[in-house]
Formats: C-alpha cells, sequence, structure tokens
C-alpha cells in the first residue's frame, strides 16, 4: 500500500520513520505492507533527521495527491488552504485521507466528512485532538452507543505546562511562557495556545464526533491564561483546588425542547480529588463523562512529533486495511443543532477584588452580588491599607448575571480593581 505524505516536519518525518521500524511488524499484524513513495515538502533543501529514496522528496503537493501510484494521503501541513483542497482532491479521486489538521477540522470539518461519506473512503484525524491519545476512535466507535454527556479536557501542553510551573514553582506567568518558549512548547508568537484558540478547535471537534452534530471553531468561547496570577494559584491551593485551561464540550438540557451544545475554553479552578488535577507539565487527558459508562480519562501526551506521528500511523494502517477490503469508516455529522450562549451558563465562580479599607465596603459588595442574584458561598478578607483585598466563592449563577454583577463592582469607588474572575468546577458546578 503506497503512502503519499503532504508535510514532513516534527510530524511527517516522525511518521515516515514509524512506517520504516515498524512496517514489518504492522505486515505480519495486519497483511498490509505499507511504502511511503512520495512525499511533499516546502523546500528541498532544509535538513531532515530522515534520509529518503531520491525521487520521494517533491515540491508539488497537488502531484502527490494525484500521482497513481499513490493509494492512501496523509495530510500534516497544517492550516486551511491547501490543505481542504488536497484533501477534497485526494478523496474525490478514491484515495482515503489521514490528517492531523485541527484548525481544518474545526472550521471545514463537516464538508470534509461529507465529500468523504459520498466517496466511500475514510477520512481519519486521531493526531487532530491530544496528538497521540487515542480519544477520537473511542468516541466515535467505542461509545457510539454511549449517551455522552460533557467531555472536559486539558488539550494544549504549552498552556498546561505554564500553569503547572506557575502551581509548584510560583514562577510568574511571563518568565514560565518564557520557558515554556525555550523548551519548544510554545510558539515565538504563543497567542495560539495561551489566548485558548488551538484548544478551541479541539473542542469543536469533540463535540462534533461525540454529540453527532456540526460544531464549528466559531462557536466555542474562549478565554487564555494571560490574566492567571500566582495570588490566584494560591489562594486555589489553599482552598484545595488547583486551575487548569479546560476545554468542555456538553449537552445542556431545554425544557421542551432538544439539548443544546456548550462548548467553551476558560481557565477554571478544578478541586484536587479530580482526575485532571495530577495532569501535570506538557501532559493532555480528556475525561468523558457517559450516561452508562460513567466516567472514562484519556491520558498521555498531547504533542509532539513521536506521540503525534504514532497516532497519524494507527490512522494510516486502518485506513490502509479498509482500503483492501473495500470498506471505510462511516462518520455522520447531522445538521446544526442550537448552541447556548455562554450568557446561559450556569457555573460557580472565584472573584478577587481590590478594595478600600474603610467601614462599609463589605456592604456594598454583597448588595452588588444580591442585586442580580447571585450567591455568596465564601468571603476571605487579605490585607489592610493599600493592600485590602476580597475575595468571594459564589454558589452557581447564571454568567450573565455574574457579568451584570462585575459590572456593577467596577462601578463603585470602593473597588480598586477587579482583579481576578475564575470558574469553579466542582460539585457545586453544572
Amino acid at each position: 500500500m503506497k503512502v503519499g505524505v503532504l508535510g514532513c516536519g516534527n510530524v511527517g518525518a516522525a511518521l515516515v520513520q514509524l512506517v520504516e521500524e515498524r512496517g514489518d511488524e504492522i505486515a505480519a499484524r495486519t497483511g498490509v505492507r505499507l511504502e511511503v513513495v512520495r512525499v511533499a515538502v516546502r523546500s528541498l533543501s532544509r535538513t531532515r533527521p530522515i534520509e529518503l529514496p531520491e525521487g520521494v522528496l517533491t515540491r508539488d503537493a497537488a502531484a502527490v495527491v494525484a500521482d497513481p501510484d499513490v493509494d492512501v494521503v496523509v495530510e500534516v501541513i497544517g492550516g486551511i488552504e491547501p490543505a481542504r483542497e488536497l484533501i477534497l482532491d485526494a478523496i474525490a479521486a478514491g484515495k482515503p485521507v489521514v490528517t492531523a489538521n485541527k484548525e481544518l477540522l474545526a472550521n471545514h470539518g463537516a464538508e470534509l466528512f461529507a465529500a468523504a461519506s459520498t466517496a466511500g473512503v475514510d477520512l481519519l484525524f486521531e493526531a487532530a485532538v491530544a496528538g497521540g491519545i487515542p480519544i477520537i476512535r473511542p468516541l466515535r466507535e467505542s461509545l457510539v452507543g454511549e449517551d455522552v454527556r460533557r467531555i472536559t479536557g486539558i488539550v494544549n501542553g504549552t498552556t498546561n505546562f505554564i500553569l503547572t510551573r506557575m502551581s509548584e514553582e510560583g514562577v510568574a506567568y511571563s518568565a514560565a511562557l518564557a520557558e515554556a518558549q525555550e523548551l519548544g512548547y510554545a510558539e515565538r508568537d504563543p497567542t495560539a495556545d495561551v489566548e485558548g484558540y488551538d484548544a478551541g478547535a479541539k473542542a469543536a471537534i469533540l463535540a462534533s464526533i461525540a454529540f453527532g452534530a456540526k460544531v464549528v471553531a466559531g462557536d466555542v468561547y474562549h478565554e487564555g491564561i494571560a490574566n492567571v496570577t500566582t495570588t490566584d494559584i494560591d489562594f486555589a491551593a489553599r482552598l484545595g483546588f488547583v486551575i487548569k485551561l479546560l476545554a468542555v464540550a456538553e449537552l445542556v438540557p431545554v425544557d421542551g425542547g432538544p439539548d443544546e451544545i456548550a462548548v467553551r475554553v476558560h481557565p477554571a479552578m478544578v478541586p484536587l480529588a479530580h482526575p485532571l488535577a495530577g495532569v501535570r507539565d506538557s501532559f493532555n487527558a480528556v475525561f468523558v463523562e457517559g450516561a452508562a459508562v460513567g466516567d472514562l480519562m484519556f491520558y498521555g501526551r498531547g504533542a509532539g512529533g513521536g506521540p503525534t506521528g504514532s497516532a497519524v500511523l494507527g490512522d494510516l494502517v486502518d485506513a490502509a486495511v479498509n482500503l483492501t477490503k473495500h470498506t471505510h469508516a462511516e462518520l455522520s455529522v447531522a445538521a446544526r443543532r442550537p448552541i447556548r450562549a455562554i450568557d446561559e451558563l450556569r457555573s460557580s465562580y472565584y472573584v478577587n477584588l481590590d478594595v478600600v479599607d474603610q467601614p462599609g465596603v463589605l456592604r456594598a459588595v454583597a448588595e452588588a452580588f444580591e442585586r442580580h442574584g447571585v450567591s455568596i458561598r465564601s468571603l476571605e478578607q487579605e490585607g489592610i491599607g493599600e493592600n485590602a483585598r476580597l475575595i468571594f466563592i459564589t454558589h452557581q449563577a447564571r454568567e450573565a448575571d455574574v457579568q451584570a454583577t462585575l459590572a456593577d463592582l467596577g462601578n463603585l469607588d470602593v473597588i480598586h480593581a477587579i482583579t481576578s474572575v475564575l470558574r469553579v468546577v466542582g460539585e457545586d458546578e453544572g
């Protein structure tokens, strides 16, 4: 079975090496011999960690797709175009496609799935979410009959590394980010990671597969981690929490109507007893809650050439075997379902206020909460004088009511600043 690979960066190079190293074992177990015959790259002169036979490398990605000798196409170049057009051309030619392109799937997944279904070929994408962690296949196959209600994941290794350093070493955000960049965990421009866009694309894919509905990146609410402080982390630890950047996709019941889908990415205070609290450094984990199966967690390395290349190889083997049997994995994503606006979601909240140290401040603040029906679960006062601070944990409240409360607090003369606002994940969250 001859393979054409589009892209030979960290993931593409790792895949080619794995095919070479694991080829005999794969052939013995499946009866299919994989051979990489064409590899499209941007530069022919770039030094690579693998050696390829003469004539394999080309700068013409379209020629790789059109090559009649290529049976299966692997796309690891990333981005929307030309990846979208190349994948559609491969599918139209009857060639299965394996991709790791989260951005493309989060924006055009439904179009690509429909094209693959019409052509009767595989479109497999295990590596698009959480690197080497097998989560897509369990959702689309093992759990296809399960009533999955919520998925909560740490799906960005860069932010998890930063928050781990802040939590365990007391390092400030800027220093932890610089360390992540030095170690290669973060890009020179880290916006996609630290502002939650990378995790948001993955959340859209997870929601689409788990709930069988079209969810795109634009449906996902984003908050990043740049405003998380060591003070927040210290206070969370005192209360038995750790702060993580979470991607959450869930079904929200609606009286008299179909469930709505809510998808969001934001930092949150996670109880230390929760399995996700122990996910450290650049590791990823996805926590799945089902009506019958209960709670499941998938854990491992969420990025890197080796882990991601391994996930691509698993899909490649499946696609090749299916092609020899003239079958394919069907994936049905239904039409759009209602998306629950962030304003209508409910959660508990942590609110940190810098305040004037004088009588009557607490009453004024409490009245602002009361006006909007936000109930206070706990209150702690810290410091005196210029360092006076009030720290609240609320009971479960509607997002819109909390935002209205914050707007009122911002207009109070006794409030110097609303320092931090974080959602609290736990038994009081729904």
